[in-house]
């Protein structure tokens, strides 16, 4: 790997997961000394970050963390919608409509009350979104999807889990998979869309909270 591309990975992890918080300064020196790489690849990593929507150049010499607030996770909520609708009328046509169904099992018998148990559970809303990206047969529209899943990632750590709704979240992910898997693409889709609602909702209401 890359010294650039292992910094970008290093950085974005610690983006995602909270532990450089919106607002951090990335310094180039500082941060080259830590990652143990030289300032190009640095700067390459940092340009990566910038591009992405996770990075900001104050100015010339400062980068710091995005900042994220309602009205970002708003506008990140409505492209969410339109792929994932498409994404799921899509995966309805072309899908394999065995596998949906075993995801669609799974998603009936997952346990939440633990941390290794939600663990286990956003893997298999990994493997979901890794098998509907596969059904779609459309690489724009997936590496659009990417690209918000990875904004997506920062939001759900900025929320807080709610027990309640990651069970309604299970039974939501059940539906789309059902729907999915009897090549259903209307109800596909709009299994999708209250999801996706509910789901914004809850995080507003967690960030709320939490403020």
């Amino acid at each position: 790997m890359r010294a650039s591309d292992r910094a970008y990975a290093t950085l974005l992890d610690e983006i995602q997961t909270g532990s450089l918080a919106p607002g951090a300064v990335l310094g180039e020196v500082e941060q080259a000394a830590r990652l143990g790489v030289s300032r190009t690849p640095l700067r390459e990593a940092l340009s990566r970050l910038a591009a992405d929507g996770l990075a900001v150049q104050q100015s010339p010499r400062v980068t710091v963390v995005a900042a994220i607030d309602q009205d970002d996770i708003h506008e990140l909520f409505e492209v969410r919608r339109a792929l994932e609708e498409t994404a799921a009328r899509l995966a309805a046509l072309r899908g394999d409509a065995a596998a949906f169904a075993a995801l669609a099992e799974e998603f009936s018998h997952v346990s939440l009350g633990a941390e290794p148990e939600r663990d286990a559970y956003y893997a298999l809303i990994a493997r979901f979104d890794a098998l509907l990206d596969a059904a779609v047969e459309n690489d724009y529209l997936t590496a659009a999807l990417r690209n918000v899943r990875t904004h997506l990632v920062r939001v759900r750590r900025l929320a807080r889990d709610n027990p309640a709704r990651l069970v309604a979240s299970a039974r939501e992910h059940r539906l789309i998979a059902v729907a999915i898997s009897t090549r259903n693409a209307d109800l596909a889709a709009h299994a999708t869309h209250v999801h996706l609602h509910n789901a914004l909702d809850s995080i507003l209401e967690s960030l709320k909270g939490a403020s």
